[in-house]
């Protein structure tokens, strides 16, 4: 919040104590155009030109998880030649992870924006991870062009964080400090796909696991008496989670693939193996869920006599986004939706339609923000009040969507950048939000800690 008497701030709006925000007539037309978004807008569409060779290079250049290298030089390269800014590359351990800091000096909130760099095996940016970098990229540009223009308070932290398919590049830096040593108050980022754009995307809790089961060689045909049967422990187990999805809840997840079914049919299998992915709504949930599933393995090595090995690779929390940052969002996209939509049309040639406006029904919003995937932002959203707007994309040949390649196609295209430009319009109006209304980020933490004691 401003503390310095000369920078411009604005007032919060008077809530009730069931936290419905109380304005007028008056204030509700006046809040369709915010404040400072005709000078977000301008500026991003300034720079737009700049941005567009960035966003196809590391689109068109894809590379795996920690090894971002091209992204990571080519976002930094820029970022050094943009003035206030001080750029840090291979930061916290990682080769690719980097960070970029505007710091004004005079005391106030500090907001922060995730770029993502890496892309998927075989089919490229069919996540668009390159569009989550442009958005993010020009948001954080904005916010400090903003700061400048108006002498406003606060710092801009722009991370760039790798691995978000698998990796945990967030995470790790989470774990490092990177974000608790500069002190950063709130965390942006968006995430492009064809369902219709929404504010409060909510991710599942994910947990990757890998099982072995070990048994004991024998002739199949001569002696399998003397064997101790692997494959069978697995297969037990995967059966045994099809029979548990029948009293699973709608939202729960359970996939599985088996990574080594034995060596040859005339041998009794020693050794089985297999990769185990499970997701849930919550955090919560995720746990109960995880302990059915371990049953099952469990039972597969009793089914057998073989013996069991679990070993947890890689877990996401649930992306929990917070409503007030998710309120300020809304209010700077919907004024920039064009009421004749864009003219995007589908991988088949076909209008698209898109982009629309948000609900500001939240509960709305929110319902359509469910998503069955996971994201390390969520480990983000349960250490500070974080965002991760969904915007729409048009779906790639034959409708394709998300971790597809026709996607991949779809996120490379000019009209994909343009509108991920409109989402950097709206988070940098957010992130000036909690620089200049008095009160807002108070509001948003507490907000933010109803939200992990399961409240709202």
């Amino acid at each position: 919040m401003a503390t310095d008497s000369s920078t411009q701030t604005e007032t919060l709006p008077e809530m009730d104590e069931d936290d419905f925000v109380i304005i007028t007539h008056q204030e509700a037309n006046a809040s369709r155009r915010p404040r400072f978004l005709n000078d977000i807008s301008d500026y991003i569409d300034s720079i737009a030109e700049e941005l567009w060779p960035i966003n196809k290079k590391i689109h068109d250049k894809p590379e795996l998880g920690y090894g971002e290298v091209i992204a990571h030089y080519t976002l930094t390269a820029y970022m050094k030649t943009q003035p206030g800014w001080t750029v840090t590359r291979s930061a916290y351990g990682m080769k690719t992870a980097w960070l970029a800091v505007y710091d004004t000096g005079r005391r106030g909130p500090c907001v922060s924006f995730n770029v993502e760099m890496d892309a998927l095996p075989a089919i490229g940016h069919a996540c668009g991870h390159n569009l989550i970098a442009t958005a993010s990229l020009a948001g954080a540009l904005a916010t400090a062009h903003l700061i400048s223009l108006h002498s406003l308070p606060g710092r801009v932290v722009l991370f760039g964080t790798p691995a978000e398919e698998g990796g945990g590049g967030k995470i790790r830096l989470l774990a490092a400090g990177a974000y608790k040593d500069h002190g950063v108050d709130i965390s942006l980022i968006s995430h492009p796909g064809t369902a219709a754009d929404c504010a409060l995307t909510h991710t599942t809790a994910y947990i990757r696991i890998k099982v072995e089961y070990f048994g004991r060689e024998a002739h199949a045909a001569a002696e399998p008496w003397l064997g101790v049967n692997a494959l069978d422990a697995l297969i037990t187990a995967y059966n045994g989670i099809s029979v548990l999805r029948q009293q699973t809840m709608p939202s729960d997840i359970i996939q599985g693939h088996i990574t080594d079914g034995g060596a040859r049919p005339n041998i009794i299998h020693a050794y089985a193996a297999g990769i185990f992915v499970i997701r849930a709504a919550t955090q919560r949930r995720l746990e109960e869920l995880v302990g059915k599933v371990m049953g099952c393995f469990d039972a597969g090595a009793i089914a057998t006599g073989a013996k069991v090995k679990v070993t947890r690779l890689m877990a996401y929390k649930d992306h929990v986004p917070n409503r007030l940052l998710g309120r300020s969002y809304v209010r700077y996209f919907n004024p920039l939706v064009p009421e004749e939509g864009d003219g995007g049309r589908d991988g088949d040639g076909n209008e698209a339609g898109g982009p629309k406006k948000i609900s500001e029904d939240q509960d709305v919003d929110e319902m359509r923000g469910q998503s069955g995937a996971s994201s390390d932002q969520g480990d983000i959203a349960h250490a500070m009040p974080s965002i991760m707007p969904w915007f729409e994309i048009p779906p790639g040949p034959g409708g394709a969507g998300p971790h597809n390649p026709g996607f991949a196609e779809s996120a490379g295209t000019r009209l994909a950048f343009e509108r991920s430009l409109r989402v950097a319009k709206a988070l940098a109006g957010t992130a000036v939000d909690v620089l200049t209304v008095d009160g807002l980020l108070e509001e948003v933490k507490k907000e933010w800690k109803r939200s992990m004691n399961g409240g709202r």
